[in-house]
C-alpha cells in the first residue's frame, strides 16, 4: 500500500467518522445503520467492562445486551450534558449492581462475599492474548467484592476522576478513595501470594 493511499484512508477515518451526538440524532430519527454503528463503537469496551465485573463470559454477554436495550429505550432522555460514553457506562454500572442483587437478593452490596471465579476458566481466548502479569491481575480482580471492583474499574480502566466516580455511584469522594485504597491493598496481597506460590 502506498503512503498516499494509507494517508487518505487515515484522513478519511477522522474526517468522515460521525460523532456520538450525530449518531444519536440519526437513531432518534429511526436510522438503523446509525444504531448499529453506535453499538459497534462501544460493544468491545462494554463487554470487557462486563467481563471484568462478573467474571463469566455468558453473564458478561447478557449484561452487555441488557445495557444496550436500556440505552436504546432511553436514548431520547440523553440530554448531552456529559459525553455519551459516560452515560453508557453509568447505565452499565447500575445494571451490574442489579445483576449482583439478583444473584444475591438477601445481601447488600457491601456484604457480598469475594468472588471466587477465575476469568481463566470462563474466557480462555481472552487470556491467550494477555501477558502472564495481566492474567494474574485479572485473577486478583476477580477476588474483590463488587463495591471495590466497581471503583477500580472506573478509576483504572475508564480513567474517571474521584469526583466522577463519586457522582456516578452516589457516594462521597472520601468513600470512593477508601474503597479504592482498600481494593489496592487486597490486590497487592493477592498478587504477592500469587508471586510467592510460583
Amino acid at each position: 500500500m502506498s503512503v498516499i493511499i494509507y494517508f487518505i484512508k487515515l484522513l478519511g477515518k477522522y474526517v468522515f467518522e460521525r460523532s456520538d451526538e450525530t449518531l444519536i440524532k440519526q437513531v432518534l430519527k429511526g436510522k438503523k445503520a446509525a444504531w448499529i454503528t453506535l453499538v459497534k463503537r462501544y460493544e468491545k469496551p462494554l463487554f470487557n467492562y462486563a467481563l471484568r465485573m462478573v467474571n463469566h463470559r455468558e453473564d458478561a454477554l447478557d449484561l452487555m445486551q441488557d445495557v444496550f436495550v436500556a440505552i436504546f429505550r432511553n436514548l431520547s432522555s440523553f440530554r448531552g450534558d456529559s459525553p455519551f460514553k459516560g452515560w453508557l457506562f453509568k447505565i452499565a454500572h447500575y445494571r451490574c449492581i442489579e445483576f449482583y442483587r439478583r444473584k444475591r437478593p438477601m445481601q447488600g452490596l457491601d456484604d457480598l462475599p469475594e468472588q471466587t471465579g477465575d476469568i481463566a476458566d470462563t474466557c480462555p481466548e481472552y487470556l491467550m492474548n494477555s501477558s502472564q502479569q495481566s492474567q494474574k491481575l485479572h485473577k486478583a480482580l476477580a477476588l474483590l467484592p463488587i463495591n471495590q471492583k466497581l471503583v477500580v474499574e472506573m478509576k483504572f480502566f475508564q480513567h474517571c476522576t474521584f469526583d466522577d466516580i463519586a457522582r456516578q455511584l452516589g457516594l462521597s469522594v472520601n468513600t470512593v478513595k477508601s474503597r479504592l485504597y482498600s481494593a489496592l491493598d487486597k490486590l497487592k496481597g493477592h498478587l504477592e501470594l500469587e508471586h510467592e506460590s510460583t
